[in-house]
């Protein structure tokens, strides 16, 4: 598998969320020669199973989002502007200047507008615009566009150097990548624990695609595979974690204490860098859903640092996505289906 090569067609795919049926047609594909059987659910969600050759074992889910924030069309002006509504978590303050491309049957590639400084007034200098005065401009009077049309940044993956990439929904494209390539390190026929690899959709808005995905698989265990905050000088301190520092494991009440303690135990034994995510409440991952699917989940959460989080430049090491798929694949290699406490 070359990692760049397969990072940058995944970031490439558009999945919006609410609108993930045409990037889970390709992820499925890349699912198809790794595991046994891959199903598509009706909201996009792909689901690849990994049947091992022990009778009544355990299920562990893996789960990483499908989908990536972005806009939908709300009116087409009678000048071909564009109005547009965020989808997820969409911050104001880095639009204004963006390139976009609107998802039209044939995609139709366009800028978020913006006033020069020399037509704006010294008060309005300092002002985020509010995302619902913004115009998306096609350059054509009378584009073929329909309100409800989906839309996303259209910034592609570039490689910087020390080995990290940026580019547009690494949030959490970075974290399919850790499955497939710890996926691709183990050997069906010596597992111990059936594996569900999900790509869900929509957890941007609701997390309903791994919540009904994990409730179907009905798993003992689960791993969310997500993104979180990495370093940078003007971060407030101790809410970041070391870029290029290793995979984050979270603790907390949404994960199994037993379970995180397993995990940090095989980080160490393969020689795997790690750093301890303390996360106190609800984690705004899918594990919160998938914590409480059918009877409950032993949960645990796996995080990829990542730089500029919901921004068209979300920045992360390589070196992490493959601390992140290391220690899946070292765990999976190793268990026989229970966890255990001690430290």
């Amino acid at each position: 598998m070359n990692q760049i090569e397969i990072l940058e067609q995944l970031c490439a795919l558009p999945g919006v969320a609410g609108f993930e049926h045409e990037a889970a047609a390709t992820v499925a594909k890349y699912l198809h020669p790794l595991v046994n059987k891959v199903d598509i659910d009706s909201f996009g969600t792909v689901t690849g199973t990994l049947i091992c050759p022990v009778a009544g074992a355990k299920t562990v889910l893996l789960d990483a989002h499908l989908d990536q924030i972005g806009f939908v069309v709300t009116k087409v002006l009678e000048n071909g502007f564009l109005r547009f509504a965020p989808v997820g978590g969409v911050d104001p303050r880095m639009l204004l200047g963006c390139e976009v491309t609107i998802l039209t049957q044939k995609p139709i590639y366009g800028i978020v507008s913006c006033m020069p400084p020399h037509l704006l007034k010294s008060s309005e200098q300092e002002k985020a615009v509010p995302i619902h005065e913004m115009l998306i401009d096609t350059g054509l009077s009378h584009p073929q566009v329909s309100v409800g049309t989906p839309v996303v940044f259209r910034q592609p993956l570039v490689e910087l150097s020390g080995g990290a990439v940026a580019s547009k929904c690494l949030d959490d494209r970075a974290g399919i990548l850790a499955i497939l390539q710890a996926l691709e390190q183990i050997d069906r026929k010596m597992l111990h624990v059936n594996v569900v690899a999900m790509f869900s959709a929509q957890e941007e808005v609701t997390s309903v695609g791994a919540t009904a995905g994990a409730f179907r698989a009905k798993p003992d265990y689960a791993i969310a595979v997500d993104v979180s905050h990495a370093s940078t000088p003007d971060a407030p301190a101790g809410e970041t974690f070391d870029f290029g520092g290793g995979v984050m494991i979270g603790m907390g009440p949404n994960m199994n204490t037993a379970f995180a303690k397993s995990l940090m135990r095989t980080a160490r034994a393969h020689d795997i860098a790690y750093q301890i995510e303390v996360m106190e409440g609800n984690t705004g991952t899918n594990a919160w859903g998938m914590q409480i699917a059918g009877y409950g989940t032993a949960q645990a959460i796996l995080s990829i640092p990542l730089r500029y989080m919901h921004t068209p430049v979300e920045t992360v090491k390589l070196s992490d996505i493959d601390a992140t798929a290391n220690l899946i694949a070292g765990f999976l290699k190793d268990f026989h289906g229970e966890v255990y406490p001690y430290a």
